[in-house]
């Protein structure tokens, strides 16, 4: 790893970190030839997945096109970034744990739906709208009542949980 400050490609590892729920591994590193002390982050990253989208067209998984979906879906709703990071984490997570080397919008979307559901229910219905493509008020209705249908403990859980 290249120091930052003086471009010496000699930096060695003063403190490992793991984060992220075990997923990410933050290093402390010192520049063996000025001294300069920085951290690098090291995560999961999923490689060679491919969407298939609903017209049947494949793409290469893009973590920047579900990060933008989520800040749409969440923009001017309560959360830390540290809620977001793991939100995004759990998400691929997710996907991981499909065990595949394809998966289609509509499993991706899915598992979106399934997490937004619990993060943030406005959100939820954002992103639903968009995702299931409602067309008329009833349908975003029918939506609204099964998220309504949410047992009182987990409503009663979900408030426990700071967001600020």
């Amino acid at each position: 790893m290249h120091c930052p400050i003086c471009d010496h490609e000699d930096t060695r590892v003063v403190d490992s970190r793991m984060g992220a729920e075990g997923s990410a591994i933050r290093r402390r590193r010192e520049c063996d030839k000025c001294g300069f002390r920085f951290s690098t982050a090291e995560e999961i990253i999923l490689l060679d997945l491919v969407v298939i989208k609903r017209d049947g067209q494949r793409e290469a998984y893009d973590r920047e096109k579900l990060v933008r979906g989520l800040k749409r879906a969440l923009q001017k709703r309560p959360f830390t970034e540290a809620s977001f990071r793991s939100l995004v984490h759990n998400i691929e997570r997710d996907i991981q744990r499909l065990r595949t080397d394809e998966v289609t919008s509509e499993q991706l979307g899915s598992l979106v739906m399934q997490r937004l559901k619990t993060f943030d229910q406005v959100a939820y219905i954002r992103f639903a709208s968009v995702y299931r493509q409602f067309e008329d008020a009833e349908t975003f209705q029918r939506e609204l009542e099964d998220l309504l249908k949410l047992s009182e403990e987990e409503r009663k859980e979900r408030m426990k949980k700071p967001r600020l």
